[in-house]
């Protein structure tokens, strides 16, 4: 009896942590849906790092013409706000400041930010060459990655 009762609360203990990801994840998504003005859960967003900065990749079902044109309308808005160092539209999604973003602001004018579509959505390609912007580029996909629970590279 004693040890079934250990036991259920060990188990209630280890699941605790589990739920309150999966709860900041959920509000995580919401967020993101807000920002973004696409489901989360039925889209794929990438982050990939690159020898000279990296990409963000997001797509839908691309017989959702909407759905697309709206992904298409965010990395175009995202794309002109980086160039201009304003990473506010990452830290509503993540509640919070993003990791790399400060020295991405700081460093603007050597990162490039170009869309290009994609089917079902688009990707915003980061370059550069400067190699302390490229640590940071790194360190901020790395960061939505993890975030937002994404196998990438």
């Amino acid at each position: 009896m004693v040890l079934t009762r250990c036991l259920a609360l060990a188990m209630l203990a280890a699941a605790a942590p589990l739920a309150a990801q999966d709860s900041s994840f959920q509000v995580l998504q919401q967020r993101g849906h807000a920002a973004m003005g696409v489901d989360q859960y039925t889209s794929q967003h990438h982050f990939d790092a690159l020898a000279d900065g990296g990409r963000i990749v997001l797509q839908r079902d691309s017989t959702d013409s909407a759905g697309v044109a709206t992904i298409r309308a965010h990395l175009r808005h995202i794309t002109a706000a980086f160039a201009h160092g304003d990473f506010a539209l990452p830290g509503f999604v993540h509640a919070r400041e993003v990791p790399g973003t400060r020295v991405m602001a700081a460093r603007r004018a050597a990162i490039r930010y170009e869309f290009h579509p994609l089917p079902g959505g688009g990707e915003v390609r980061i370059t550069t060459r400067d190699s302390v912007a490229v640590a940071a580029i790194h360190q901020f996909l790395t960061f939505q990655r993890s975030d937002h629970h994404v196998g990438d590279r």
